[in-house]
């Protein structure tokens, strides 16, 4: 009986220390948000550089996302972000240099 009491209360020592990473929801809806900004300015065609940049991480984030990988996701999710915002801004400048509407 003192064997397993020993051997539970190691396991609840053990899992108690485990300590789940949680799902980048936050980081998805904005990597989402920053992709569609971004494509409605064109950033596709004017700046396709940070475009690849921002779709490629996006759909890595969303690979990791599935396999519950959340740190990794997380990680792609911020660069997704970032790049999108770049291709955006470049993308406006570019246009604006060019005289096309916004």
């Amino acid at each position: 009986m003192r064997g397993f009491f020993v051997f539970v209360l190691t396991l609840a020592l053990v899992l108690s220390g485990c300590q789940s990473v949680p799902k980048p929801l936050e980081e998805y809806s904005l990597a989402r948000a920053a992709l569609d900004a971004a494509r409605a300015v064109q950033a596709p065609r004017h700046s396709p550089g940070y475009w690849h940049q921002a779709d490629e991480a996006y759909r890595q984030g969303r690979l990791f996302y599935k396999d519950r990988e959340f740190a990794k996701a997380r990680e792609a999710f911020i660069k997704a972000k970032t790049a999108a915002e770049r291709a955006e801004n470049s993308a406006r400048l570019i246009r604006q240099k060019t005289g096309d509407i916004l």
